[in-house]
């Protein structure tokens, strides 16, 4: 299993070059330490998340790195050109030496990023395996007409081509479309913090029904914090946990209250919780001897391929004491 980062360039301190400079740092901190990966996320309109320019960071910080692979978690495609979005990870791969990992998603619940985007929610999901089916052809291939629904070209060929032979992908979504598309690719998964390991194991199970090969290559997301006891690492963490659970509360009765679809159903806890006490639980906070046992239960139900830490204290130097500890004194021991 590899050891990632989960960038959210959240800015605690009301400053956004402040918020930038701090995880820049953590992720310089994680390759110091041997970690192997760092996944970026993409948010919009949001005061809280500044990571709009995705793939902008990734760039910044494929000059400032120079092992650790560098991931989307992920590219909202239902709000992006694809043609634009090929040239942009072909070439961004070529500026980190191969070190990328394109993850994708169809972005939400945010409503206001849809409106905005001009992308309807019932359609995003389409949008978003229509456009990486594109972006495939356009990434290996010359000469590419296509003929979608949302997306069209007629015989274009994009320039640099990857440095990889094949950029690793990555989809985030149980939908059972999305599933079964990434398993037909032989694509990898990804699973967000609040998602619950009951979601998780129907998701791989749904894969490793349509992809026997056990080729699919599980990126998993956690909240994070460890620390000397249980009680300080949870005081340390949870002003985080709280500030999340009611933004992201806030949004889902926003979502709920203007959503058109009689069937749309209240987050529960065997899908995708935003309680406080769900969210600690299903993270990996808390003493070393916690954190570790909840990684060997994270790796023996769902055979990870990867676990990107999220830290969640609002102080720069805890984390990366935090994760010097989790270096030292969990990652060998799960």
């Amino acid at each position: 299993m590899k050891t990632g980062l989960f960038c959210n360039y959240e800015n605690h301190h009301s400053s956004a070059n402040l918020a930038i400079s701090e995880q820049v740092a953590l992720v310089k901190h994680a390759e110091d330490l041997g970690f192997e990966e760092a996944w970026v996320t993409e948010h919009h309109f949001n005061e809280f998340n500044l990571s709009s320019s995705i793939l902008l960071l990734m760039a910044h910080l494929a000059g400032v790195t120079s092992k650790i692979r560098l991931g989307s978690a992920a590219v909202l495609l239902a709000f992006h050109n694809p043609i634009r979005v090929a040239e942009d990870i072909t070439t961004l791969d070529n500026l980190c030496n191969g070190r990328l990992a394109f993850g994708i998603a169809k972005g939400g619940p945010f409503p206001e990023q849809n409106k905005h985007f001009s992308a309807s929610m019932s359609e995003s999901r389409a949008k978003m395996l229509e456009a990486i089916t594109l972006i495939h052809k356009l990434l290996y291939e010359v000469n590419v007409s296509f003929n979608g629904q949302y997306y069209q070209c007629d015989r274009i060929t994009i320039y640099p081509k990857p440095l990889q032979r094949v950029i690793p992908v990555y989809v985030a979504s149980g939908d059972d479309d999305a599933i079964a598309y990434a398993a037909k690719h032989s694509f990898g998964l990804m699973g967000g913090p609040p998602f619950s390991l009951e979601r998780l194991k129907k998701t791989v199970a749904k894969y490793r029904t349509l992809n026997s090969s056990g080729s699919e290559d599980l990126m998993l997301a956690r909240f994070f914090f460890v620390a000397k006891t249980y009680d300080e690492a949870v005081s340390e963490a949870l002003p985080f946990i709280r500030q999340f659970s009611m933004k992201m509360k806030a949004n889902s009765a926003l979502v709920m209250q203007n959503s058109r679809n009689p069937n749309l159903k209240p987050f529960d806890r065997t899908n995708i919780c935003f309680d406080e006490d769900y969210l600690i639980e299903n993270s990996i906070i808390g003493d070393v001897a916690t954190c570790r046992d909840k990684i060997k239960k994270f790796q023996n139900e769902l055979n990870l391929g990867s676990l990107a830490l999220k830290p969640s204290s609002f102080d720069l130097q805890k984390n990366l004491e935090s994760l010097t500890r989790y270096n030292q004194e969990v990652r060998n021991y799960t």
